[in-house]
């Protein structure tokens, strides 16, 4: 199926791109999300009429999300979780736990951008954090874990 992005996507294209992708991706994901719009004459006159409106969205949005990356840059997170002797926890650290504790330090972070590829953090000690904001910017956070006294 063949799409027209109305937004730049990860791994996908940038703004005005036509791609082919599988049906369901689209219908399921992109169309939905408002990140495509099926490519048939009727949308491709109507994406070049808004272009420059979409254009500026997405500057506005990643001038934005560089703000916040510059703000969250010498952000230090501490975490205190049980452990036991050899400094493993009894459970984990997880993205929502890490967008929790971002929320109390005074910045605004959602679970659903923090990545964590090798998975929860499961020891004490100082991690780095990878804090997805922009399709284009990504920002390292410090997150340390304590053994709860």
């Amino acid at each position: 199926m063949d799409v027209i992005l109305l937004e730049k996507v990860q791994n996908l294209g940038n703004l005005g791109d036509k791609v082919r992708v599988k049906p369901g991706f689209a219908r399921n994901f992109l169309i939905p999300q408002g990140k495509a719009a099926q490519a048939t004459p009727a949308n491709l006159e109507a994406f070049e009429k808004r272009r420059v409106e979409l254009e500026r969205k997405q500057a506005d949005a990643l001038g934005a999300a560089r703000a916040r990356a510059e703000a969250l840059k010498d952000l230090r997170l501490r975490i205190a979780r049980k452990a036991g002797d050899e400094g493993r926890l009894f459970g984990s650290v997880g993205t929502a736990d890490v967008a929790d504790a971002a929320s109390l330090a005074g910045a605004e972070v959602n679970k659903h951008e923090v990545r964590m590829p090798e998975g929860p953090l499961r020891q004490v000690g100082e991690h780095d954090v990878l804090v997805h904001l922009h399709a284009d910017v990504d920002v390292t956070i410090k997150v340390e874990v304590v053994a709860e006294a």
